[in-house]
């Protein structure tokens, strides 16, 4: 029987653990049955096999990003703007693009921005320099780490926030210090609330449709596998929706929100496992986000911020928790006991004991030794929390995506002796603890490559230095992307190596970034991106 799919003259990294290259390879049905040369892989092509040739260029497995966001992503591509370093420059620029937009708006429309780096484009504008640019309609503006916000008198007015209103729990409207008055910047559930508002009216169609694009940006950058974290319900719904239109071309884990009230107990209550699906949709686990953003210099620390305050920011800040550790404790160990993998976001030394805290009381309360539960983002590793994510068998799932675009910031707002136990992936391999890398978009851009170069410079985009000490390897930084994805969402028989039985996923690479000038492994571009032996793009 003849291969469906053959590529032939690559220079295949297998990430099998050996470290086997392999010139070819052959796949049936979507998986692979066969590696080896060039020549002997030939004999597995018949008439109606599809051939690739990887004209000597390096191939790799497919991506699996193993956190970020498609959902939201999807639906801001379709009607937010975006207002990242890349668009915007400076302040004139923001507030020139958000009047533009809000011109074309019709009547009670919100402008909505989103990925705004105050850092990187003249400061955050003021309450009244927002108002005069969106013409009095509401608006709405996301900082790039999605937790912070710029909100105009019109969105207060439209959400129902006086003057005089009580900060909401886990959440701040920031104010003058001199005059109490907001100054539009809100932190957290504060946030949430104009979120809210923005998002209200989607549906299951817009996500759907936005999902057609995101599909293509992930497929373009040689992503073959996403985790949606924080997934809510009307995105699950439109995922099943594509999945029986045939609209998927590329394989997604669910990790349910705790957001999404009642999502979770529902999940325990129909008997949903980590593991239900198929290869394209899978329940990967459930989800929590106790901890906040560094950048935004609202996530837990147990030492205070040090650089520039934002008026209105608390002094001293040692950032805030959004959960009650005990209830958080209970919903995480009744997800465990019920068969759910349990991720629970920590970004700073106090948000990471608290996500710690609170996964060794659900073990404790059902012990399961191959249990695999992630700490989300994982940023702020000292050596005390190094020694209790080895001590517990827990999984650091790292945000390698916030090393080169938010690098810069982190350094600002924590001091470069921090970042010696930022993102610690050379101490962290040396302790044997499992730490996949993630992008976190749309936080951060989808392309992946300039996380993995980062991880081998230390450097971010800006040339910050993120402490050389804990640089890794270009292989090691692929393996955090490869083997080590589809291992923390326990897929790594399906995913995440090239190798004989597993899903022929794969990605053709115009840069050999285990070879190649590290510095230009952020520059590295897709030739092809093969998902199940099926073409996606390039070729």
């Amino acid at each position: 029987m003849n291969a469906d799919f053959v590529l032939l003259n690559g220079r295949i990294a297998t990430m099998d653990g050996r470290g086997t290259e392999v010139e070819a390879l052959a796949a049936f049905g979507g998986r692979i049955v066969a590696t080896g040369t060039s020549a002997a892989m030939r004999d597995h092509v018949g008439p109606a096999t599809r051939v690739l040739d990887a004209a000597g260029r390096r191939v790799i497995p497919g991506i699996v990003d193993s956190h970020a966001h498609p959902d939201a992503y999807a639906v801001r591509l379709r009607t937010w703007t975006l207002l990242s370093p890349d668009r915007v420059r400076s302040r004139d620029e923001v507030l020139s693009t958000i009047s533009r937009v809000c011109e074309t708006l019709p009547p009670g429309r919100w402008g909505a921005f989103y990925r705004l780096n105050e850092r990187a484009s003249g400061g955050y504008p003021t309450l009244d320099e927002l108002d005069a640019a969106s013409g009095g309609r509401p608006l709405f503006i996301l900082r790039t780490d999605g937790h912070l916000g710029l909100a105009n008198r019109a969105a207060f007015a439209a959400c129902d926030i006086g003057p005089e209103a009580q900060d909401p729990p886990y959440g701040a409207f920031d104010r003058d210090p001199t005059t109490g008055a907001f100054t539009g910047l809100v932190r957290e559930t504060a946030a949430h609330i104009f979120l809210g508002a923005v998002h209200g009216a989607d549906s299951e169609s817009d996500i759907a449709e936005g999902m057609e694009v995101v599909q293509d940006e992930c497929l373009r950058h040689g992503i073959t596998s996403v985790a949606n974290s924080l997934t809510p319900s009307k995105a699950i719904r439109a995922y099943q929706d594509m999945r029986c239109d045939g609209r998927w071309r590329m394989r997604m884990g669910i990790i349910a929100s705790g957001r999404d009230e009642p999502l979770i107990p529902h999940l325990i209550g129909a008997g949903i496992r980590s593991g239900f699906g198929d290869e394209w949709l899978r329940m990967i686990g459930v989800e929590w986000c106790p901890d906040c953003s560094t950048s935004g210099r609202t996530a837990a620390y147990w030492e205070p911020y040090v650089g520039t305050t934002v008026p209105g920011e608390p002094v001293p800040n040692t950032g805030m928790i959004l959960y009650d550790k005990d209830d958080l404790t209970a919903r995480a160990t009744a997800a465990h006991k019920a068969g759910l993998q349990v991720m629970i976001e920590g970004v700073g030394d106090r948000g990471i004991d608290f996500a710690l805290d609170v996964m060794e009381a659900a073990l404790a309360a059902h012990p399961v030794e191959d249990h695999r539960m992630r700490v989300e983002h994982c940023c702020y590793v000292t050596p005390p929390i190094l020694a209790r994510l080895k001590r517990g068998g827990f999984v650091d799932s790292s945000a390698t995506g916030f090393m080169d675009e938010l690098g810069e910031a982190y350094v600002a707002n924590r001091g470069q002796a921090a970042l010696r136990h930022m993102w610690p992936h050379r101490s962290l391999i040396a302790a044997g603890i499992p730490a996949p890398g993630h992008s976190d978009f749309a936080v951060c851009r989808v392309n992946p490559f300039t996380a993995l170069g980062a991880m081998v410079t230390r450097r971010s985009q800006t040339g910050a230095d993120l402490d050389a000490s804990e640089a890794v390897t270009p292989m090691e930084a692929l393996a955090a992307y490869t083997t080590l994805g589809a291992w923390a969402q326990r897929e790594e028989h399906e995913k995440g190596s090239l190798e004989v039985g597993k899903l022929a996923d794969l990605a053709v690479l115009d840069t050999d970034i285990l070879t190649c000038d590290p510095a230009a492994i952020r520059g590295t571009g897709v030739i092809a991106t093969v998902v199940g032996g099926m073409l996606r793009h390039g070729g």
